[in-house]
């Protein structure tokens, strides 16, 4: 089975570096997304197949309504020169080939050293907490890759900012969306709703005992927000308040880590380990939500003027 959704996910990766139509690229996209989501989970990695999922739905929804407000600047460049047959196949073929070479010539040892991973399967309850195996090691054996992921992330909102066309951080006015005319839509979508925030705080809340995590609780709760856009006006959250609430969130993510890892105290205190798998969640959920949600109106409520 794995072999087949391979052998599609080839497929639909030279599709999109062929595909010249904004709409069918965006198609593929999606379904080159959705195949490597099922991908991770035959792989049993289901918390990476759910992070795959969900980011590439909010990508998917982005994509169509960043192209809905930028269509009439796609209109007038499609009268534009268009690029030569050879740099529009010739250089993807080219790169794809070396990267199968050299994926020949230094193909990976299949017999690793399976050390550190029976260390970390046998020893992660007692050291950090928890039933997942995964959530431990993020949020315990390797903090610090969490903490610097965190800043990236971080650094990555602050680039959006600054580099946007307008210095502005609430917008006024504006027009609601055509969809809530619809009344399938609107119904549809004030079903979804409520169901994506308790599947959101369900995946944050029980990261630490099934598959999900901070990162995938976060990113559906963001979701939320962009079906929310479907129906209702944007221009009633504040972003700069969202912008600082973040900066908070990532000086407490910091710190929590710092006082229960780096200094132990989970074992001076006796303070239960789960409870900082938890609040860790809680609080790389709460920074992934809003960062999300200032990308999204960044793109939405301010550049598409």
């Amino acid at each position: 089975m794995i072999y087949v959704l391979l052998f599609f996910w080839l497929a639909c990766a030279l599709l999109v570096i062929h595909e010249r139509i904004i709409t069918r690229l965006i198609i593929y996209f999606a379904i080159f997304s959705t195949i490597t989501s099922l991908c991770f989970l035959l792989v049993a990695a289901p918390d990476v197949a759910i992070a795959e999922a969900v980011v590439s739905t909010l990508a998917t929804i982005i994509f169509i309504v960043s192209f809905e407000k930028y269509d009439d600047v796609i209109k007038t460049n499609r009268n534009k020169k268009q690029p030569s047959r050879i740099m529009e196949y010739g250089f993807p073929a080219l790169f794809c080939f070396t990267l199968f070479v050299l994926f020949l010539k230094f193909i990976p040892d299949l017999t690793a050293n399976p050390y550190l991973k029976d260390q970390y399967i046998s020893m992660f309850s007692d050291d950090v907490g928890g039933e997942n195996a995964v959530t431990a090691i993020y949020l315990g054996y390797r903090v610090y890759d969490t903490l610097f992921e965190a800043l990236m992330l971080f650094i990555s909102i602050v680039a959006v900012i600054h580099l946007s066309q307008y210095q502005d951080t609430i917008v006024l006015s504006g027009k609601r969306r055509d969809s809530n005319r619809s009344d399938i839509a609107a119904f549809t979508i004030r079903i979804i709703c409520p169901l994506m925030v308790f599947f959101g705080i369900y995946l944050i809340m029980n990261g630490h005992i099934s598959p999900g995590g901070g990162f995938q609780g976060g990113v559906v709760v963001a979701s939320f927000f962009l079906c929310r856009y479907m129906i209702h006006s944007i221009y009633d959250i504040p972003i700069k308040n969202v912008i600082v609430f973040k900066k908070i969130i990532y000086v407490g993510i910091i710190l929590f880590a710092a006082f229960f890892v780096f200094l132990s105290a989970n074992v001076y205190l006796s303070i239960p380990k789960d409870l900082y798998l938890i609040l860790m969640n809680v609080f790389i959920g709460l920074k992934v939500a809003c960062g999300f949600l200032v990308i999204f109106y960044r793109f939405i409520a301010f550049e598409w003027r």
